[in-house]
């Protein structure tokens, strides 16, 4: 089977500075828009700490994503190496509302292998933005395929999305599943069936 047309460098991420003061305005004119008084006990501080809350959220490293993984250490280990059960949250951005849930990201490694923390460092770090699931599961996938230059990747995302569970459909409970798979496991059916069976044989279930 061929592999996917080649994507923009990972790199050319542009990483997001929070703007704190213009989300604070922004912040107190929601609160107009839906009849409150934002000078009122309970709401005075809401905008600094929805500013607070978005920094926090979408504020990931400076710098190349790519330096995550820039400390490789040179192995002579051609099997899985699987990162399982990774937390995770970002927030929708079709209705900035959060989605969370588990990554499981596997490569096989082409004489160079990276701390595991690194790998759920990357998790974290596509996270930090509005995001689509599809998106950030191709985006972890791709990063570790460019730096790592391994055998094949496979990435596994699963994740509760709040604007399905608590507007809209309404359906508590529902999980969404999205898979980036790359080299050996794309091209090698027996390659991707082994990193799919170890990863959803004993993947958590309790993601909701």
């Amino acid at each position: 089977m061929s592999e996917r047309p080649k994507r923009a460098p990972t790199g050319a991420i542009r990483p997001l500075r929070p703007d704190k003061k213009r989300i604070r305005k922004a912040a107190r004119l929601l609160l107009l828009a839906l009849g409150e008084n934002p000078d009122r006990e309970g709401l005075k501080r809401t905008p600094e700490r929805l500013a607070n809350l978005y920094e926090e959220l979408f504020s990931p490293p400076k710098g190349d994503p790519r330096k995550i993984l820039g400390a490789v250490f040179r192995e002579r280990y051609d099997q899985i190496v699987l990162v399982r059960d990774i937390p995770f949250s970002s927030m929708c951005e079709h209705h900035l509302l959060p989605f969370f849930g588990h990554a499981h990201v596997a490569y096989i490694p082409n004489g160079k292998v990276v701390g595991i923390s690194k790998l759920a460092r990357v998790v974290d770090y596509f996270s930090r933005r509005p995001q689509v699931q599809e998106r950030m599961t191709n985006q972890v996938a791709d990063l570790i395929r460019e730096v790592l230059k391994p055998i094949g990747v496979a990435v596994v995302l699963e994740a509760s999305h709040t604007c399905m569970t608590l507007r809209g459909a309404k359906k508590p409970g529902s999980s969404v599943v999205t898979s980036a798979i790359r080299g050996c496991f794309r091209a090698d059916p027996a390659s991707r069936a082994e990193v799919m069976g170890l990863i959803h044989g004993h993947a958590r279930r309790d993601i909701g």
